[in-house]
């Protein structure tokens, strides 16, 4: 099967037809039914699946321990959790990424590297290139956070980062914890925890499409991830009528969160950094009543540490002082801090190198591949580029030529890696 008609097969499932946009939040029918087709791509390979507690896959082609070289349906894939790599067990080259989306979500972040992983193997075996060591093709579950408010939920949990209970007792928007969301998925959440999948990673290997406009090249390779972070702005005021109530007389939360998003923008620009209020949550949320509060989230990001640090502190002392003139209060709470991210620049240059001189490139968008490279595996990552920069949106978009050369980038990349 050609990456145009695996693309074809996979942008169909969960697509607004109104928005054009995703909606394929963890463990929701539409990233069931995702990875549901994941499954079935990988049985049609003859790859031998595993799974751990939280539900990453990890789909196995190696040769050299009698798995299938050509593309042969037979074998059934074991969802059975892995057992991990025993005492002298070769450790494999894993690539992929993931098929959940964002709320109303472009189609290529994340399935343009599961698709490109199937067809790259695809493409060695057709070449007849034997690897030394397997290779597995990943689908790792709630990267977007979209559901669960965490950002990279089961690669965290696979790492060891993010402890299960803490993990389990997650809720979305309406109240359901993550145990509950697994149980109603069929997965006993007692199972969560630091996955064995991660024993068995010798190299880890992202594509990605590129998420800005850095990349004129089609394809380009990481240095870094900037650091970032979800902080929880909680304003709290006195709730009273609109009509009756005078201007002067107010203790009005949602003033202080305007004057706050407005400093969180002067402050991004002035630090060349990112910062976007993109989700808000009011209470009691009556258009003819003055708010008694308001919980607004923060998605912070910038090139260094200390940069991050003194962007927040600048927004959380202009939110403080707007507060005290309002006679309101104001709290922040950290939901989940990344820290930068330097992938190994011995394996970045070889993939580089690889690739006849590919540009090298920092990225501002998270992603699997900065919690296991934290976790110690060898990461890196490749970019397709993305003629508009739009992502996070209905109108990200990559070429199909140069989604074609991603798959060659790939291929190559996994070639140099497993000969």
């Amino acid at each position: 099967m050609t990456f145009e008609q695996l693309w074809t097969d996979l942008s169909a499932i969960g697509r607004d037809p109104l928005s054009g946009g995703y909606r394929r939040g963890g463990w929701t029918d539409t990233e069931r039914a995702a990875t549901a087709w994941f499954v079935d791509q990988c049985a049609s390979r003859g790859l031998t699946l595993e799974s751990d507690g939280i539900g990453n896959l990890v789909a196995w082609w190696d040769p050299g321990e009698g798995g299938a070289s050509s593309g042969s349906s037979s074998l059934s894939p074991s969802l059975a959790p892995s057992a991990g790599a025993a005492g002298g067990e070769r450790k494999g080259v894993v690539t992929g990424s993931h098929l959940d989306s964002v709320l109303d979500g472009g189609a290529f972040d994340g399935p343009l590297g599961v698709v490109s992983a199937l067809s790259a193997v695809d493409q060695l075996r057709a070449e007849g290139f034997q690897p030394s060591v397997p290779i597995g093709v990943g689908a790792f579950v709630e990267e977007e956070g979209s559901r669960f408010g965490m950002p990279c939920l089961g690669s965290r949990v696979a790492a060891g980062v993010l402890a299960p209970e803490k993990a389990l007792a997650l809720q979305d928007r309406t109240g359901v914890s993550l145990a509950a969301a697994l149980e109603a998925a069929g997965t006993d959440p007692a199972g969560v925890g630091p996955s064995p999948l991660l024993d068995k990673m010798g190299t880890f290997v992202e594509l990605h499409v590129e998420q800005g406009r850095a990349l004129t090249a089609p394809v380009g390779v990481a240095s870094s991830i900037w650091p970032h972070g979800r902080f929880r702005f909680t304003f709290s005021g006195e709730a009273n009528h609109a009509g009756t109530t005078l201007m002067e007389d107010r203790h009005d939360p949602m003033l202080t969160y305007a004057m706050t998003a407005l400093a969180a923008n002067k402050q991004a620009r002035l630090a060349g950094a990112r910062a976007t209020f993109g989700r808000l949550s009011v209470e009691p949320n009556g258009t003819n009543a003055v708010p008694s509060e308001v919980t607004a989230w923060l998605d912070a990001r910038a090139a260094s540490t200390e940069i991050l640090e003194s962007l927040l502190e600048a927004i959380t002392r202009q939110a403080t002082e707007r507060a005290d003139r309002d006679g309101t209060t104001v709290s922040v709470t950290p939901e989940s801090v990344s820290p930068v991210v330097d992938f190994p620049a011995g394996l970045r240059d070889r993939l580089s190198g690889v690739l006849d001189g590919a540009p090298i490139l920092p990225t501002g968008a998270g992603h699997d591949a900065g919690v296991f490279s934290d976790a110690g595996i060898p990461t890196a990552m490749l970019f397709v580029r993305n003629p508009t920069g739009i992502s996070h949106s209905p109108a990200e978009h990559a070429e199909m030529d140069d989604c074609l050369a991603g798959v060659d980038a790939l291929a190559a990349v996994l070639k140099d890696l497993a000969k």
